[in-house]
């Protein structure tokens, strides 16, 4: 008896040779979900930026559009795209035409454009991208704070505008918007937040201990995106994603806060990704 293929994710950002952020902290918790993940690399850096210098380059659409042709030769079937890091608004059409030749019904999209108190920290024509385009096709979007409030214009700081911002996304056709690092006014200084918000009604807020890592590790964001999208691939519901999600990040932060590491213990905290010790219940909020 044949086993059944393993659902296939493609999972286009960048990647550090050095460190976990981008593909490196998206491609293994999804295999250790069970996935098997294509991954094209938009940039290829020796380490992430966070440190201040790096070494490498940004790749070209060109070069991206490339590689998308050999895969498509293979035959091979995409059941989901993941995106995060582009490094230019070019290689965004790339992914919107890799969306439409291999006819993937879901997309997953980080709009990684900046962070609070960092800023913009992308190409000027990303912004626009994930506004004007990736919002209109892309049925998941997992911003930040700084993201969402970039992406709707809305200034993001209470759990109602948070979730008026969500309504914007929804009218633009992003079925799903779950919001990362979400830290708003009256919420515990040892707490740390993420919303979830559906097209039809279900909204949820999960809050999760804040842990005092100095300086904060890179590429959590781009972990959380790949988790969530795993988990909505198996058929859990909102709810339940919110808190498996939660849960697997808290785990890898302990392991990261035990080891006082500047980058994510994914190999340490690896069970996490399938089997997260802790629990976190999502409340139910309304707009």
């Amino acid at each position: 008896m044949n086993n059944p293929r393993p659902q296939t994710i493609l999972s286009i950002q960048s990647h550090v040779a050095y460190g976990y952020v981008g593909n490196r902290a998206a491609v293994f918790p999804l295999q250790r979900m069970g996935y098997d993940v294509i991954a094209i690399n938009t940039v290829q850096f020796s380490n992430h930026t966070g440190y201040g210098e790096w070494s490498g380059e940004v790749f070209s659409p060109d070069h991206i559009q490339e590689i998308l042709e050999g895969i498509k030769k293979r035959g091979v079937k995409i059941d989901a795209l993941l995106t995060g890091y582009l490094g230019n608004g070019a290689i965004g059409d790339t992914i919107l035409k890799a969306q439409n030749d291999f006819d993937i019904p879901l997309w997953l999209c980080d709009p990684v454009m900046g962070d609070t108190g960092r800023g913009f920290f992308v190409h000027e024509d990303i912004p626009g991208f994930f506004k004007n385009k990736a919002s209109e096709k892309a049925r998941i979007m997992t911003p930040n704070q700084f993201e969402l409030c970039a992406l709707t214009g809305i200034h993001v700081d209470t759990p109602q505008s948070a979730l008026d911002a969500c309504q914007v996304l929804h009218k633009r056709g992003v079925k799903t918007v779950i919001v990362t690092s979400y830290e708003y006014t009256g919420l515990a200084e040892d707490k740390i937040a993420m919303l979830a918000s559906s097209y039809d009604g279900h909204h949820y807020m999960i809050k999760t201990p804040k842990l005092k890592l100095e300086p904060p590790p890179n590429g959590a964001g781009d972990m959380i995106s790949a988790l969530i999208l795993g988990h909505i691939l198996k058929g859990a519901s909102l709810k339940s994603t919110l808190e498996y999600s939660a849960a697997s990040i808290y785990g890898v932060f302990q392991k990261t806060f035990e080891a006082q590491s500047r980058e994510l213990s994914m190999i340490q905290a690896q069970d996490e990704f399938i089997a997260p010790q802790a629990r976190f219940e999502a409340e139910a909020v309304s707009l």
